[in-house]
């Protein structure tokens, strides 16, 4: 049953989309393929036309693609998609947190299925198309897997703890997920680099050069301090 609630939210969602949408087309009027006249004879004209052109059709393909689940999103909430998912999820466990992975998690695969046909297009066409796809089909496999698993594990882990602080604690309940989030935040930023980005590709150390000590003296002036400087390659690459 529809709500005054519920087409306020609407509303919201409905304006939201097409500012950005709009904004976004404000800012591709100002590309242009001719270069700028303050890096005239350090970049090359015909590289910048076709990053250019690069970006024009990654938009294009995000307009689409964007288009494409907002009207998704728009059928669930006007067919009552998601109360047809908690049901399911609720013949499925009667346990808050169990029914709450269980709605969450036939979300997100849906969501991922259905963008699949998208993701193989922008980097087997689109990426392929201007030379910086360097994907195979068995690493982009293996990476969907990969992040399929680490959403489960590390999202499912931490919205699990989540509703179980908000099982026990009550009217604190905010302060302390906000604390648990600010602390899960900070860990993923220090360890990142450490421990998912290799899931996902080989981290070689930077040689010894020019551009290791350019990098390394700059750092050096914005007081930022290197433990190491990788670069990141793609496992099982072509």
């Amino acid at each position: 049953m529809y709500t005054i609630l519920f087409f306020i939210i609407l509303a919201i969602i409905i304006v939201d989309f097409f500012l950005d949408r709009y904004i976004d087309y404000l800012n591709i009027t100002r590309w242009s393929d001719k270069l700028p006249d303050e890096v005239k004879g350090i970049y090359d004209e015909e590289r910048y036309a076709r990053q250019q052109q690069y970006q024009r059709e990654n938009y294009l393909f995000g307009l689409v693609s964007s288009f494409f689940n907002f009207f998704i999103v728009m059928a669930i909430l006007l067919f009552f998609g998601f109360a047809y998912v908690n049901n399911l999820a609720a013949s499925v466990t009667i346990h808050p947190i169990g029914q709450a992975l269980v709605f969450f998690g036939i979300l997100m695969l849906a969501a991922e299925i259905v963008n699949i046909p998208f993701g193989i297009y922008g980097t087997f066409v689109i990426e392929e198309k201007y030379g910086f796809n360097n994907t195979t089909a068995t690493t982009y496999i293996l990476d969907k897997l990969k992040g399929w698993l680490l959403t489960a594990v590390i999202g499912g882990g931490l919205l699990a703890l989540i509703i179980w602080i908000f099982q026990i604690a009550g009217s604190w309940f905010w302060l302390v997920a906000w604390g648990v989030l600010a602390l899960f935040s900070v860990f993923m930023a220090m360890f990142y680099s450490n421990l998912i980005v290799p899931l996902f590709n080989r981290q070689t150390p930077l040689e010894e050069g020019d551009l290791r000590n350019a990098i390394s003296n700059f750092a050096e002036k914005a007081g930022f301090r290197l433990d190491n400087i990788f670069v990141i390659s793609q496992k099982y690459c072509r």
